[in-house]
């Protein structure tokens, strides 16, 4: 069983596609790496490849740049409503690699100078719906009637 798939009432599973859909609707997303064996989340703004990939951007000499070249990382994106906890998570895991220049099929992402592009080759992509969760419809429920 792959690690997103658990049976829950509360998440159903999302094939590939519409997981690159879902991912095609946002761009801000977290980038989940290790530094010195601890693990490190990063929220950054995103877009998809032409290839299916991830691109980041990222100050030339960052620790983020030392950290996940040649690295398998993980990075997620995801929306959920604050009414009632619906929405959609989506995981994409590989290996990723620095781009000191654009890729032919893609436009360059990083415009500003000292900047370069980190690709995420995507080798496992899952995601699942969130749905209405009770618990989230009482927490809506008591901040509406003053945490009572």
């Amino acid at each position: 069983m792959k690690p997103d798939q658990n049976p829950s009432t509360e998440h159903q599973p999302l094939d590939e596609r519409h997981c690159r859909r879902l991912l095609g609707t946002t761009s801000v997303g977290r980038v989940v790496y290790t530094v010195g064996a601890l693990p490190a989340v990063l929220p950054t703004r995103f877009r998809l490849g032409g290839d299916g990939s991830v691109l980041l951007c990222a100050a030339a000499g960052s620790e983020l740049v030392r950290a996940v070249s040649g690295a398998l990382v993980a990075f997620e994106a995801g929306e959920v409503s604050p009414s009632d906890g619906t929405g959609w998570s989506v995981t994409v895991l590989g290996r990723a690699a620095i781009d000191e220049g654009p890729a032919p099929h893609d436009p360059d992402p990083c415009r500003h100078l000292g900047q370069v592009g980190i690709r995420i080759l995507a080798e496992l992509v899952t995601g699942r719906l969130l749905e209405a969760s009770a618990t989230c419809e009482h927490n809506v429920i008591s901040r509406n009637n003053g945490g009572r």
